[in-house]
């Protein structure tokens, strides 16, 4: 089994880098942790960088989970290949601009771009922001999947992924005591379907709803309170149509034993027990 400790990075395709880059740090609240010609690298915590902007198709989405060792990240590479996988190995440029020790790609069954990544790179000072959105750390990433049931068996047979609940058919999946870091969303495409970035408190949750509502940044998600995890969250659409989420207070599964997932319905009231609608179209039926 593939022993995933964290998520660790997504990378964007974009045709706007410097649009992208504005958004990022003016709106997002990232900071700048490096530049290339070509692309943009974000912190939103202690690591050198949990986003990257880089110039070409905005189809063309990447998320990235770290591992624990190399033997891990080759056991990982065996036993994908095993399964049919086909497998490539980061070249040296390639980690260097990943500011990993090494990883390599794959495809999921959905062909959601996954990297497997060794010793990603820590910083030696803080994450600062360039607007104060009360950001903690890059917390959870939603992927597509085009069979749910499959790509399900996939994250948590191949992979060391738990469900924690389901909403319909959309598996919320923890790889730690965290409710979820993973969440699969039916729909008929591949990609990154939202970025999750954990804030301080609900009232950095509704200064930044009115931050962005006041600068025409597309609302599609609350304010409102997940049923499932329990955190108080804002979506809102970024770059390319690229969703993302601002949550605070997400619960945690510390009792394995004990903790049985559930079954909550594809609707508004399994998305939000607050009463909020989404205009996300994975969100609606």
């Amino acid at each position: 089994m593939i022993k995933l400790l964290d998520v660790s990075y997504a990378r964007l395709g974009t045709r706007d880098l410097d649009g992208a880059t504005k958004f990022a740090t003016d709106y997002l609240g990232l900071e700048i942790s490096h530049r290339r010609k070509d692309a943009v690298y974000f912190k939103s915590d202690e690591r050198e960088h949990t986003l990257c902007y880089f110039e070409g198709s905005p189809q063309d989405h990447v998320a990235a989970f770290e591992v624990g060792s190399r033997s891990d990240l080759e056991d990982a590479a065996a036993e994908l290949e095993r399964l049919g996988h086909e497998v490539r190995p980061g070249t040296q440029d390639e980690r260097d601009l990943r500011q990993v020790r090494d990883f390599i790609s794959f495809k999921d069954p959905t062909g959601n771009r996954i990297e497997l990544v060794w010793r990603p790179a820590f910083g030696s000072r803080r994450y600062h922001g360039e607007r104060d959105a009360g950001i903690t750390g890059f917390s959870h990433i939603g992927l597509c999947t085009t069979d749910a049931v499959r790509d399900e068996a996939f994250w948590t047979q191949v992979c060391n992924a738990r469900v924690s609940d389901r909403i319909g058919d959309a598996a919320l999946l923890r790889i730690d005591e965290v409710h979820h870091t993973i969440a699969l969303f039916p729909t008929d495409r591949a990609g990154i379907q939202h970025i999750n970035h954990q804030v301080e408190s609900a009232d950095d949750v509704m200064r930044s709803f009115r931050f962005l509502s006041d600068r025409q940044v597309p609302m599609v998600f609350g304010p409102g309170r997940h049923p499932t995890s329990s955190a108080k969250f804002l979506y809102f659409e970024g770059p390319d149509a690229m969703v993302f989420e601002y949550s605070s207070g997400v619960r945690e599964i510390a009792d394995e034993l004990l903790y049985r997932e559930r079954q909550l319905p594809f609707s508004p009231k399994g998305f939000c027990e607050w009463g909020a609608s989404p205009k996300i179209r994975e969100f609606k039926d």
